[in-house]
This record gives C-alpha cells, structure tokens and sequence, in this order.
C-alpha cells in the first residue's frame, strides 16, 4: 500500500517536474551555452560559410601577419580563360564565334585587371563593337575571392591556391577566422563586456534601482504597510491591502500606461500645476532625476503590494497571547513592533529581499514600456540592456551570444546574492531546532 501511495505521489509530481525542467532549467543551460558563443543575426543559428568580404580585407589589412602585397591579391579581381570560364560564358549568352576566337587565342592565358583582359578582348576579330557588350564577356572569366560563398573550408583554401594565393600557418587560421560567416565557441563576450565604456554606466544604473526600489519599497513600504493595516480595524485594513494589490494585479500595459496619463506633458499632473501658471513638463521623460523618480516609483508599488501580503500573514502568524501580554507590561506600539512582531519577520523579509533582489535584476518591461531606458539610456538597465543587444536593437544586428553573457551575469549575481542573503540572515540559526527540543 506505502509502495502504491509512492508511485502516486510520483505521478502527481512528474507534470510539475517536467515543466520546472523545461521552462526553468533548460533555459538557463541554454543561457549558460549561448554565452559562449558569437552567435547573432549574422552567424545565425546553424553553421555557417566562407566568404572574404571589404570589410574582411580591412580588418586583415590591420593582422599583423598579413602584408600589403597579399591584401592587394586578396582584394584584386584577375582574369583566366580556362574551360570553366568559357562554359560560363556561353552560358550566358557570349556569340559562339567570339568564344571560339577567345579559346583559339587566349586559352590559359592569365590576366592581372580587368583593362588588361579588355585590351586583349579588342584584338579578336570577331569581339563586340561596343564598350558596354565587352566588358559584359569579359565578366564570366573574372577570378575574385570578394564576396564569394565556399560551403567548406576546404573548398575556399582551394578557391585561394587557385588565385596563386599562398598562405602560411598562421595567416591561414587567421583568414579562417575572420572569413567564416557562422557562429562559434569563444569567451570574447565577457572580455568585451569588461572593456565596454558604457558596461560600468549600466552597472550602477543597476545597483541604483536595485537597491533604491528594494530597501525604500518592496522592504520598508511593504513593512509599514503590512504593519499599518495590521493595527486597523479588520474591515478597513482588508480595504487598503486590497487597494495596494491593484499595482500587482494589473497588466502591465494598462499599468504604465496610467502612470503616463499622469506623468507626462499633456497628463494630469501638468494639467493641474497648469492652472497656477507652471508650464507642461514630462516628469517621465523631461530629466533624468524624474525619470529615475517615476521607474522607481512605478515598481516600487508592485513590489510593496506583494511584500505587503507576506508581512501581514506573518504578523498575523504571530500568537496574540503576546502582543496581549507585551500591552499589559505597557509596551506600546513601537516598543511592540521592535520587539515582537520585526523579530517574528527574519523568516518572510528573508524571502522578500531574496525574490525580490532576483525579480529587479531581471525585469525590465516596467521600464521597458515607461521610459525605453532613457531620457538618454540614463534608465537602462542591465536587464534591458541584454533585452535590447539580444532581442531587439535600432541597429538590427542581434548578438544573441552576447545577450546571453550578459544574462549570465545576472545568474552568477543573483545566485551570490541570495548566498550572501542567507548568511546575513544567519540562515543556520532559523533552520535550527528550537532549545527547548534539545
């Protein structure tokens, strides 16, 4: 029967199990994978090819093993008349007779530009008369590496011996490198997050409404909420914990968007200090002090809301033989609340500080559909800094690798956090069994 009752509970758990592995852990491995990569709309998802573009030849020009007569090849378009060429030439419509003077005459023959080859285009006999039809045959025997797709590497080492262009180990790798369009293994990412100008700007953009929205609202808004309503009548206080629910009920979208009703130029705010002759003003978007002011403000009563509900189930957890007894010694409020109710409360502003230190690192649609981050990027964040590099940026080049290093920091943060929350909290002693049992 115990056996039965097991492999029930076992079976009750597997949906829930199965879904902490696929919507929790899986992206978090992913995360962790992706970070290591230079993965991005360029490299896209899957493997790439090889291709020796401009901008590839400048960025080979500054290798310090390349030198300026293999730039010059590897950025020169040359001429050869071969079967292959010829092929391609009557493919697209070059006169036989001509093609016939061209193999008869030119066959094998190698040309180093484009006016070279024209030259000796215009002593056939049978060539076109115009300029235009001219250069237009002498396209399919041009030989260029620009621009050009190889779907292996083998196959665009080849395309470069064949150009007469010799390569020594290290030149090798390093044109490898730099001409393979697909994504790759590397911990560039976090060396390129360390020397960013604008990383350290983000970081303490995030330390500041991190630590400003949690100590000022999710802990000490939420506490004197929960302890406010706790000392009402029990009508009126379920009143007020109802109406500082509304900021965490709501849709986001309809959330902020009331919150611009009030704050911006045409909105209710301006309109009222309008009638004592203060012009409009956008306190979203209109400095960075107000800016700051309403993201603070917009998540810090989300924030209060929740930890108000957990402060005041745990006071009143709390047994009221106590605070009977504490007001019959004369304790009064104060004295109530710092010595009996705030001691009961390590356990719950443990866990607030905790969830609520890990949900500010990582949300951002609050800001997101309030500021965008600015006046200027002075309200990003690292959250939104990672949504933008990654998922959606003016620029159109999503790094997703690079996006997923940076919210891997955000892990590696979050997770020393709660570690250093523990320890604060002497997490030890408020798992320990109580000394009357030992």
């Amino acid at each position: 029967m115990r056996q039965k009752t097991s492999l029930l509970g076992i079976g009750f758990m597997t949906p829930a199990l199965i879904m902490v592995l696929l919507f929790f852990l899986m992206p978090v491995v992913l995360t962790g994978v992706f970070a290591f990569t230079n993965m991005s709309t360029g490299t896209g998802i899957s493997g790439g090819d090889y291709m020796v573009t401009p901008q590839t030849v400048k960025q080979l020009a500054d290798a310090p093993a390349f030198n300026k007569a293999l730039i010059d090849k590897l950025g020169s378009k040359s001429y050869r008349v071969d079967e292959e060429s010829l092929k391609m030439a009557a493919s697209e419509g070059i006169k036989p007779a001509f093609l016939k003077e061209i193999s008869k005459e030119l066959s094998g023959k190698s040309f180093k530009s484009n006016r070279e080859f024209v030259r000796s285009l215009k002593e056939l006999r049978t060539r076109p008369r115009s300029m235009r039809d001219l250069k237009r045959a002498a396209t399919p025997f041009s030989r260029s590496i620009l621009n050009e797709r190889f779907a292996t590497e083998s196959a665009f080492l080849d395309a470069l011996n064949e150009l007469d262009i010799s390569l020594n180990d290290a030149q090798r790798e390093t044109i490898l490198a730099n001409a393979y369009t697909g994504w790759s293994w590397t911990t560039e990412n976090f060396k390129t997050m360390a020397s960013k100008p604008g990383t350290k700007f983000i970081v303490m953009n995030t330390v500041f409404y991190v630590a400003t929205t949690l100590v000022l609202f999710n802990i000490g808004f939420a506490l004197f909420l929960a302890i406010t309503t706790f000392y009402l009548p029990e009508g009126q206080a379920t009143f007020f914990r109802a109406v500082w629910l509304l900021p965490r009920i709501s849709p986001p979208v309809l959330y902020v968007l009331l919150w611009k009703w009030l704050l911006w130029d045409n909105g209710f705010l301006s309109t009222i200090t309008g009638w004592f002759g203060i012009a409009p003003f956008n306190y979203m978007l209109g400095s960075v002090p107000s800016a700051w002011t309403a993201v603070i403000l917009i998540n810090g009563f989300i924030g209060a809301s929740m930890g108000m509900l957990i402060f005041s189930s745990a006071i009143n957890g709390i047994p009221a033989s106590l605070l009977h007894a504490s007001e019959v010694d004369g304790a009064s409020r104060w004295q109530q609340i710092r010595h009996i109710i705030l001691p009961q409360l390590r356990w719950p502003i443990l866990f607030v500080t905790s969830y609520q230190t890990l949900s500010l690192l990582t949300s951002f649609q609050e800001i997101l559909l309030s500021t965008d981050g600015g006046p200027g990027g002075s309200t990003t964040v690292w959250s939104l800094e990672a949504y933008f590099t990654a998922l959606n940026n003016y620029a159109g080049n999503l790094q997703y690798g690079y996006g997923a290093s940076m919210a891997l920091v955000l892990v590696v943060v979050g997770i020393t956090l709660s570690l250093l929350y523990l320890r604060i909290f002497k997490f030890n002693e408020l798992v320990a069994k109580p000394r009357i049992e030992n």
